[in-house]
This record gives structure tokens, C-alpha cells and sequence, in this order.
């Protein structure tokens, strides 16, 4: 087996929806893929939003923290996801290992106006989205894929969040 594919999740704060990324990563993906999250200015906490939501899918968040972007500067990585358009704008560090990049807009529950049923809504359509988007990826043959193939793949399983609609209520 080849050695493991490193993916990291990037955002703003590190507390909602990369973290949502990283463990339904390490759940979809197995051995074959080191999942990690960061921020560019992390909050230093996980949302309630993503530990409810991971919880009800039943995927653990175990060992996880809000950390900086710069905690990696020295781990190469194989692709690197930015989930939020804050953090998609502001130039990455550089990291060793020539790593593919790839934007997933992604809205953020925590600042959604409304009451708090709603924004757990949007984390659970955010993280089932998430969910089907890492299957996909844990599907590639990334062997096989030039990084320009790799980053066209990793651009077409964007989810999209345009169907969400709040609870009624």
C-alpha cells in the first residue's frame, strides 16, 4: 500500500467546518489518508454545532483541537482544502511536498442568523455534504491523477449547499 495521502482542511476559525472535514475524513478514509484541520486565525475552540453534529452521525471527533495553519508548515502535504472563501482569499503558507490545492465554499453554521435549530441544521446539511464529497475523494485513484487532474477532480466534488433550507419554525 502506498504510503498515506495527507489532506488538510482549512478555514478561518478551525471550529465548525474544517473540523467537520477532518473527522469525516479519518472516518471515511481509513488508513489510507491522514486527515487534519487548521486555521488561519483559529478560534482555539470546536463549535458545539460540529461536535452535535458529529456526534449524530455517529463519527468521532476524538483528539481533536483548534490549531493554526502554521502548525503544518513543516509536515508536507499531499492536498490541501480550503472550506471557506475567508480562508480561500488569504494566501497559504508554503508547505513542503507540492501539495494540490482545491476550494470548497462552504457556509458557516455558526454565523447563520436564526435560532440555534437552524444553524444545527445547516452543520448537519454542511457535514452530510462533507460526507459525500470525502467518499468521493476516498475513491480516487490518486495515483493515477496528475496534480492538474487531481485539483479538477478535487474542484468537481465541491459540495454544494444551495438546496439548504431552515426548519420551519
Amino acid at each position: 500500500m502506498p504510503a498515506p495521502y495527507r489532506v488538510l482542511f482549512v478555514c478561518t476559525g478551525n471550529s465548525c467546518r474544517s473540523q467537520m472535514a477532518e473527522s469525516i475524513m479519518r472516518h471515511v478514509g481509513g488508513e489510507r489518508f491522514i486527515a487534519a484541520s487548521a486555521g488561519s486565525h483559529p478560534a482555539g475552540v470546536i463549535s458545539q454545532l460540529a461536535v452535535e453534529t458529529m456526534k449524530a452521525m455517529n463519527i468521532s471527533m476524538e483528539g481533536q483541537t483548534s490549531k493554526s495553519w502554521d502548525a503544518f508548515l513543516g509536515t508536507p502535504q499531499d492536498v490541501i482544502i480550503t472550506v471557506c472563501d475567508s480562508a480561500a482569499a488569504t494566501p497559504c503558507p508554503n508547505y513542503p511536498g507540492q501539495p494540490v490545492s482545491a476550494h470548497w465554499s462552504l457556509p458557516d453554521p455558526t454565523f447563520l442568523a436564526g435560532p440555534e435549530p437552524h444553524r444545527l441544521a445547516l452543520a448537519r446539511h454542511v457535514a452530510e455534504k462533507l460526507k459525500t464529497a470525502c467518499e468521493a475523494l476516498a475513491e480516487l485513484p490518486l495515483d493515477e491523477l496528475t496534480p492538474d487532474n487531481l485539483r479538477a477532480k478535487l474542484m468537481e466534488l465541491a459540495p454544494d449547499t444551495s438546496d439548504f433550507r431552515p426548519p420551519v419554525g
